[in-house]
């Protein structure tokens, strides 16, 4: 390509979105392909619309969701295995002032930290989570999650997961807005430019909840692991889209200040 031609090419890009100031100009950790870096951008992007940077606490978990204090320069406390919303429940009790939230993956979520978030939630506590669902534990090295797909081959179901064996995948969004601290329970994805708004809209939903006061935010966001599916980020997408949204579907599952139920 001459030199022209990319002047040309320049004048026509258009900035899709500014950086927020609050995420960290450094290499990521993550995977190529790997939708973590979105969803912290989709936090990041709230939490300076909200004007809230400085006021906010982060509570990390274990899983490759706890790289999040790497880039999100907020301060951030690193909770045990599963324990965060212990730890967000102490941390917003101690500082009632403070938005405090949570960034969790599904296998610590829903499996060794589901009693956790299911009484955090069922007592109301005033704090958000950000819960990303890619159906594998992705840091450990690809085992069975709660929320692998039936027939989803992993390194600890390498004929893919049974029904009869080892039940159902959990869908968490619907069970958290039965229980009634709930203020705000949704689904998102993050594999589409239209899905990432939507997000966006559910992110800042979940964090306002907190702010008026009104109970337990949830946010559940459907993500792809391109190195643990073992396929490349396209086909990640397209795997979200194709076998993910039909069993987990988007919406929100309950919302106090519009009335409950999905829409």
């Amino acid at each position: 390509m001459q030199a022209d031609e990319r002047l040309a090419l320049a004048d026509d890009e258009q900035m899709a979105f500014e950086v927020p100031g609050v995420l960290a100009d450094r290499a990521t950790h993550y995977c190529p392909g790997c939708h973590h870096g979105i969803a912290h951008r989709l936090v990041a992007e709230v939490l300076e619309e909200m004007g809230v940077v400085d006021d906010t606490i982060c509570v990390a978990s274990i899983g490759c969701s706890v790289f999040i204090y790497n880039y999100l320069a907020v301060d951030s406390v690193e909770a045990p295995h599963g324990r965060a919303p212990a730890v967000a429940t102490g941390v917003k009790r101690a500082r009632m002032d403070k938005i405090v939230f949570t960034y969790q993956g599904d296998g610590d979520l829903a499996s060794i930290g589901l009693a956790e978030v299911m009484h955090a939630a069922n007592r109301g506590e005033r704090i958000t989570i950000v819960f990303v669902n890619n159906t594998v534990y992705g840091m450990t090295g690809g085992q069975m999650a709660p929320t692998t797909l039936i027939g989803q081959k992993t390194t600890t179901c390498p004929g893919g997961r049974c029904r009869d064996r080892e039940g159902m995948p959990i869908r968490m969004a619907e069970i958290i807005a039965g229980l009634g601290g709930v203020a705000y329970s949704a689904r998102a994805s993050l594999d589409s430019v239209k899905n990432i708004r939507a997000a966006r809209k559910a992110v800042r939903k979940a964090f306002d909840v907190q702010q008026q006061g009104l109970g337990f935010g949830f946010v559940e966001l459907l993500s792809g692991c391109p190195t643990n599916w073992r396929m490349d980020a396209v086909k990640a997408n397209t795997r979200i889209r194709e076998e993910m949204i039909p069993y987990f579907p988007l919406g929100v599952y309950k919302d106090v200040t519009e009335g409950e139920g999905v829409c």
